[in-house]
């Protein structure tokens, strides 16, 4: 797959997550809005029934102490029943015709139409009366009786009327005077705070609330009363209503209310939402990174491959064209087949041949090793003695780059538990390393110390060094620190690979101190005393 259509990839499945990411939260953000509203609404719709209800208990205790009609329960009546006092009921009536006319006059008393005077007429046409047995008779005192009680009916009427015009009089002089009191006389704090929570709990709010009054008188704001709580510093947004809208000049006197715990109440009740949606947001954006963690390692173990390909080509191609050549010097009649020469050919295909023959096995034994089926023979060795060892191949090698190669083994107790020719191996790659990557007189030095349980042996030299983008890498399998296609040091790229998995197989711990352009030095922890 080419950069650019990995790059391409990247590119649109990031733009997809973040537009969905933009959606879902646009989405949440809508949520909270309808879910704040209706928690504003609600608590608006509360705070407006709280004012009503103390303006419908303050009008009824202006009209308990006005209301002159009150009976022994409490109950008051303008047209109180009216007994005829005559106690003539006509039996029957044949042909009784009564004309009745009302005629009323009027006066206005504070704004309010009321009727002051009742003129009462009567027609009475022929009135019968039949007796018990039948006859008929003259009844000349019927019309006499009804007009007598029409006239108390009357007379009552009046009475009532004018009881009643004095009461409306007194019941809104009541509410004038009660209006022109200060809000602090008409509020009772305890009231006030029962109404308030009783009303958020009808409307489905069971949170903490603080409040206030304040009275304003042009620019001058006065706080009545608050809560214990109750802050005006602006960081809470209060819900506010004027206090008796309905009197007849109302006064700036307004209720605030607000809830601390809102936003987490709104965030709660939207928690059924959110939680999925984040949880699921995160899993998308996991799947997201995973998948370009394992897009760019694959682009990244194509260019190993691709380097450990070119690798494997230089490395076994020398030896196997040294081997070509010797073989055709053997076959060659133009060249004197002595002894000497037959030897020193047959010397060089040796050499050659093991050489390809270590490489190989380096391959396939890192194949082993990390199946899982390399067995180690563990005992107790001597490192001291296997540096020392390991020291002498590759001194000639030091001393032909004019180098200098030393051993500083100051641990007294060199003993661990090991496979004695992988351990080999380990110093072997490590000393390897540090010739090739010396350019010119190398300075190596290889030392041994004890401490804290430990046995440390480190190797140090006056290399190239190795940057610090590629310290963490330099330990994975076929990696190579990138040098383009100059091809000047050889190796696959698995000699540090295998000397990590030595160490870590032997409960060991290697660290890597390096410097561009100074040197290298690999610190190894081996356990002691352990099995």
């Amino acid at each position: 797959m080419s950069r650019k259509i990995i790059l391409s990839l990247i590119i649109l499945m990031a733009l997809v997550m973040v537009s969905l990411i933009l959606v879902q939260t646009n989405s949440i953000q809508k949520a909270m809005e309808i879910k704040r509203e209706q928690f504003d609404q609600a608590a608006n719709s509360a705070i407006l029934r709280l004012i009503a209800r103390m303006e419908r208990e303050e009008l009824a205790a202006i009209r308990m102490n006005s209301n002159p009609f009150r009976g022994s329960a409490g109950n008051s009546n303008l047209f109180p029943r009216v007994q005829d006092p005559s106690g003539i009921v006509p039996q029957s009536y044949s042909r009784a015709e009564v004309s009745v006319s009302f005629q009323f006059s009027e006066r206005r008393i504070s704004g309010t139409s009321f009727s002051e005077e009742l003129s009462v007429s009567f027609v009475d046409t022929i009135g019968t009366r039949r007796n018990e047995r039948g006859r008929p008779g003259e009844f000349p005192s019927a019309f006499d009786k009804l007009h007598e009680s029409t006239s108390y009916w009357n007379q009552q009427y009046q009475k009532n009327l004018e009881q009643q015009i004095s009461y409306m009089e007194e019941f809104n002089q009541g509410k004038i005077q009660v209006a022109n009191l200060p809000i602090e006389q008409r509020i009772d704090a305890q009231n006030l705070d029962r109404g308030l929570r009783q009303e958020l709990r009808n409307s489905g709010i069971e949170l903490e609330f603080e409040y206030a009054i304040k009275s304003f008188s042009g620019a001058t704001e006065r706080l009545v009363l608050s809560t214990k709580n109750y802050k005006s510093d602006g960081k809470f947004k209060p819900f506010s209503q004027v206090l008796f809208p309905t009197d007849l000049t109302p006064k700036p006197n307004y209720l605030y209310v607000y809830f601390p715990k809102r936003q987490g109440y709104l965030l709660k009740e939207t928690g059924m939402l959110i939680i999925p949606t984040f949880v699921l947001t995160a899993m998308l954006i996991g799947i997201f990174v995973f998948t370009i963690m394992i897009i760019l390692k694959q682009k990244k173990l194509s260019s190993i491959k691709n380097d450990f390909i070119n690798n494997m080509t230089h490395e076994l191609k020398t030896p196997i064209s040294t081997i070509s050549l010797a073989s055709q010097m053997l076959r060659d009649n133009s060249i004197s087949n002595t002894a000497r020469t037959i030897e020193h050919v047959s010397n060089v295909i040796y050499q050659e041949s093991k050489r390809l023959s270590f490489q190989v096995e380096k391959v396939l034994q890192m194949a082993v090793f990390n199946e899982g089926r390399l067995k180690l023979k563990f005992k107790e060795i001597d490192l001291n003695e296997i540096i020392r060892s390991v020291i002498l191949n590759f001194e000639l090698r030091v001393k032909s780059k004019n180098g200098v190669l030393e051993a500083d083994l100051k641990a007294t107790n060199a003993e661990i538990k090991g496979d004695e020719v992988h351990i080999t191996n380990v110093l072997f790659n490590l000393l390897d390393n540090a010739v090739k990557y010396s350019k010119e007189e190398p300075r190596i030095v290889v030392s041994t110390e004890n401490r804290n349980g430990f046995l440390i042996v480190s190797v140090k030299d006056n290399g190239i060094g190795i940057s610090k983008e590629h310290v963490d890498q330099i330990f994975e399998r076929f990696y190579r620190v990138p040098t383009g296609n100059v091809h000047d040091v050889k190796g696959f790229g698995l000699g540090l690979s295998y000397v990590k998995k030595i160490v870590d197989s032997h409960q060991g711990k290697i660290k890597v101190e390096s410097t561009l352009h100074k040197g290298t030095k690999f610190i190894i922890y081996f356990p002691q005393n352990t099995r």
